[in-house]
């Protein structure tokens, strides 16, 4: 080997220049490892850079971070390319706590798997059309604690995916329209616009959202009129959480100013809470609670499918308010099933025993349970599933305590010397007296089970037959005849 390797370094000679230059290329091409911010701290895929004192995003952030905190710093604006990578991965970006005045568009949409996106006790004033971009698959927004005071009408568009939105301690005066109309969120449940300068609602939409969302409404300068009593109200009566847990906050209260003069009848009528109609007819719900129809124009039906008013009174529609608060259901449908809610202003708590609930049954009830309107839960079900097996179990064990649990006594021989049970013959029947009177009932049923009897050796080593076929007593097999209990059986077939 010495030889070879004194030959090859005597044939080459190294250039210092060119060695150097080589390393570095080498060293170019090899992919470079993303380090932790300075000042932050990373562990795994979460990347910590809360209360560093930044004033713009760290540069060159590692792209596999699922959850990034930038939080309680001094960021001041989020420019459209403040991410210089994809963040395919991020699911959770902190930015709450900061002076964040503007964010431009398309600013996230390099993290299109974003779910949770905390821009919380900022300075934003205003949320523009593309603020939100791309943001498919969101889930929770907290814009809380802000300054906002106008939203875009499609801000909120493209978050179809959102479940919770945080609009508490801002500067609105009314709700973003986007949220109800069919182009924003779908299932929304949870919406926080609490402590804004909200002063009038609309009920109606109120209604719709609050069938599938919880409301919170509290610290709002509302203005008690008959259409916002009536809402609370059934909010009260339906026990709603986001009410009951911050009614001290709302008005319309006893003792917080007069309420409304709603002009409605104060007498009580008991009315009917079920109705049932043919399909095809047309049927009119008043409402219950109030003995005659009512003049106010405040007056909603939730019904199974949507939210009617008497202010989008449509004559042509399939289900419509009257102006005396009827509602009038035209051409009875069978997906019309179902309960029917009047939220209208009472002036007074709702009795318990009083629902404002109607039932709706279009058909028999047979019909509406086979189109699957009647709602039956897999509990009920199950619970006549089990009842019948219950049945069917006990009704077995009375026929075997009636078989096996009275057995009658042997009847002694004649000449009054008892040769006990003759083949081990055990007869079962339901009255032992009848065997000691040796008198049996005409209608009575009597089993006879033969058993193996166990060879008893007499003192010669006899052995004594099991089953004596010319005198072998016993009540007959199954049968209702007067046959005595102490009839002799000829016939070996019944015997065997």
């Amino acid at each position: 080997m010495r030889p070879i390797a004194s030959h090859l370094s005597s044939q080459s000679s190294v250039n210092p220049a060119a060695a150097a230059l080589l390393l570095s290329l080498c060293l170019c091409s090899l992919p470079r490892a993303l380090t932790c911010p300075p000042g932050c701290i990373c562990a795994s895929d979460i990347i910590s850079c809360s209360g560093c004192n930044l004033s713009a995003p760290p540069p060159d952030l590692p792209g596999y971070a699922t959850r990034l905190d930038l939080s309680h710093n001094s960021l001041t604006a989020l420019p459209a390319d403040w991410i210089t990578r994809p963040f395919e991965r991020l699911a959770a970006l902190l930015l709450g706590r900061n002076s964040i005045v503007q964010i431009e568009a398309d600013a996230f949409a390099a993290a299109p798997r974003l779910l949770h996106l905390d821009l919380s006790s900022n300075k934003l004033s205003a949320l523009n059309s593309s603020i939100f971009t791309g943001l498919t698959e969101l889930r929770e927004l907290l814009l809380f604690g802000n300054q906002i005071g106008q939203i875009n009408p499609d801000s909120f568009r493209g978050l179809r995916s959102l479940v919770k939105l945080y609009l508490s301690e801002n500067r609105l005066t009314s709700l973003p329209p986007s949220l109800w109309d069919g182009g924003g969120p779908l299932n929304l449940t949870f919406l926080d616009v609490s402590s804004n300068g909200i002063a009038s609602v609309h009920v109606h939409t109120l209604l719709s959202l609050s069938r599938r969302a919880g409301i919170y409404l509290q610290g709002n300068p509302l203005t008690c009129d008959c259409a916002l009593l009536a809402l609370l109200e059934y909010w009260t009566w339906k026990q709603y959480r986001p009410l009951l847990d911050f009614k001290d906050d709302y008005p319309c209260r006893d003792s917080v100013g007069p309420k409304p003069n709603c002009s409605l009848d104060d007498e009580v009528s008991a009315e009917a809470g079920s109705y049932q109609v043919d399909p095809g007819k047309w049927l009119w719900l008043t409402c219950p609670g109030f003995a005659s129809p009512l003049k106010d124009p405040d007056v909603f039906w939730v019904t199974p499918a949507t939210v009617l008013n008497l202010s989008a009174h449509d004559p042509s529609a399939h289900q419509a308010i009257l102006p005396n608060g009827t509602l009038e259901i035209r051409g009875a449908l069978l997906e019309d099933s179902g309960a029917y809610v009047c939220v209208a202003p009472r002036g007074r708590r709702y009795d318990p025993d009083a629902s404002p609930i109607v039932n709706v049954v279009v058909g028999n009830v047979s019909s509406v349970a086979t189109g699957g309107l009647a709602h039956r839960g897999g509990g009920e079900h199950f619970n006549t599933a089990f009842t019948t097996l219950a049945s069917c179990v006990v009704s077995i064990i009375l026929v075997l305590l009636y078989l096996y649990l009275t057995p009658c006594r042997c009847r002694e021989n004649r000449g009054g010397v008892s040769g006990g049970c003759g083949g081990r013959a055990i007869v079962l029947c339901s009255d032992p007296r009848e065997v000691e009177s040796g008198q049996r009932r005409s209608n009575g049923k009597r089993v006879a089970f033969l058993e193996p009897q166990v060879e008893d050796c007499d003192s010669t080593g006899a052995k004594s037959p099991v089953i004596n076929t010319g005198h072998a007593t016993t009540e007959g097999i199954l049968k209702n005849g007067s046959r005595t209990v102490g009839q002799t059986l000829t016939d070996a077939a019944l015997v065997a």
